[in-house]
């Protein structure tokens, strides 16, 4: 099942659709930094592209103004996930719009390359470095907090951001490292260690200060 947060202000609503446990409480965890998040109990585990376009699809019907995927891209490397997400992105490049429903729905794609535990990296400093495996980011990561991936950790540290943000990160790095990382991409340097998800945070503070 995929969790899903709602951000609603007078006129606009936004749903963030995730993947699996790690998004969810990260997200929850933020807050208290922005105002306006309403985190909805579906209970987070992992799920496939066909589940996603599901979700997708029930939040256009329910008329949210704006849908944003967290996605991990370690599992969208080797086909079938390959494939099938270039298909999901590309049938929703366009904004969804029924007049008759009353509906426009644009839905964007925020990737993260190896998994979001980059982001939690790009809290303390910013890196390039080529990661084999989830494993190796997790051991850098572990440099600077004592950080394990499961839901009692998630529980127990009682709020990610701020859990990071108590062994010395911050947030504002983290958002100004990830847009460095998609600098460097797109300027062709690299094509891994990458995170859209500073954008993905500057676009909610827009949306949530309108």
């Amino acid at each position: 099942m995929i969790w899903r947060i709602d951000i609603g202000k007078l006129h606009k609503t936004t749903l963030i659709l995730g993947e699996g446990p790690t998004e969810f409480f990260y997200f929850k965890s933020l807050n208290d930094v922005f105002k306006g998040l309403t985190i909805k109990p579906d209970y987070p585990k992992h799920t496939s592209i066909k589940e996603l376009d599901l979700k997708i699809s029930d939040g256009i019907a329910m008329g949210y103004d704006y849908i944003f995927c967290v996605i991990d891209m370690d599992t969208k490397d080797e086909e079938p996930e390959h494939s099938q997400y270039d298909r999901l992105k590309k049938k929703y490049e366009k904004p969804i719009v029924k007049p008759k429903k009353g509906i426009r729905c644009e839905v964007k794609f925020f990737e993260t390359h190896r998994c979001t535990e980059l982001f939690f990296l790009y809290y303390f400093k910013y890196t390039s470095r080529m990661y084999s495996d989830q494993n190796l980011l997790l051991k850098d990561l572990n440099q600077h907090c004592e950080y394990r991936k499961n839901i009692d950790f998630f529980v127990k540290c009682k709020g990610l951001h701020s859990f990071f943000e108590k062994n010395g990160g911050s947030l504002e790095n983290a958002i100004a490292n990830a847009e460095k990382s998609m600098k460097d991409k797109n300027a062709g340097a690299r094509d891994y260690t990458y995170s859209e998800l500073g954008r993905m945070l500057d676009e909610l503070n827009d949306i949530l200060t309108l």
